[in-house]
């Protein structure tokens, strides 16, 4: 990696060569009833290791964009839980978090309804840290398709269908310009393909 990426990072900055792994699990559902999701985990070393990732769930019809709607108060529930079963301060924190980094300022609104995101965690324990990062994405799996499950027979028209693209214009706006992870990995050099293999397959600006 370059100096100035590596000033960003745990450690001493002068180390430019890493490690990096990571599983990222992103999903455009064709029907707008059901809302996009995304998941990341990874751990990162330089000089020092560290875990980083989370979970957050995107609605794309403007009734189920609020954290109060049922889907996220599920999705919520699970990323609670799994936190709480680790360290009960991880969900505030993490959630705040989330919160946080997925807002778009440019349109002063968030991209989804949130989740948890966590990044640099070395609490000098390897097996817990990623234990918990582990637990993240198992709680995702078991969430997410109950989610799809109650969504995915509902009906949907044209009109839905053109509210999911401009959402889908929002999730894109993000990652082009505020994600971390997409900027990383251009920075370092990464497969481009793969990078952005997280954007939605269509989207329209209104």
């Amino acid at each position: 990696m370059t100096p100035e990426v590596a000033r960003t990072l745990p450690g001493d900055g002068k180390q430019l060569d890493y490690v990096s792994t990571s599983i990222s699990l992103i999903i455009h559902p064709r029907s707008p009833r059901i809302p996009t999701v995304h998941m990341n985990t990874r751990y990162l070393a330089t000089s020092q290791g560290w875990f980083g990732g989370g979970a957050d769930l995107t609605p794309m019809l403007p009734e189920q964009r609020s954290q109060a709607a049922e889907d996220a108060l599920e999705f919520h529930r699970a990323m609670r839980h799994v936190c709480d079963t680790h360290d009960p301060a991880y969900y505030s924190k993490f959630k705040a978090w989330a919160d946080e980094y997925f807002f778009l300022p440019h349109r002063g609104e968030p991209r989804g309804v949130g989740g948890i995101f966590y990044d640099h965690l070395n609490t000098g324990d390897f097996s817990k840290d990623f234990a918990f990062t582990r637990d993240v994405g198992a709680a995702l799996l078991d969430v997410y398709p109950r989610i799809v499950r109650r969504r995915m027979t509902e009906a949907w028209n044209e009109e839905d269908k053109q509210r999911q693209l401009a959402c889908r214009g929002l999730y894109a706006e993000f990652n082009l310009l505020y994600d971390r992870g997409t900027m990383f990995g251009l920075r370092t050099g990464g497969n481009v393909e793969t990078i952005l293999s997280s954007m939605p397959p269509a989207v329209t600006w209104l």
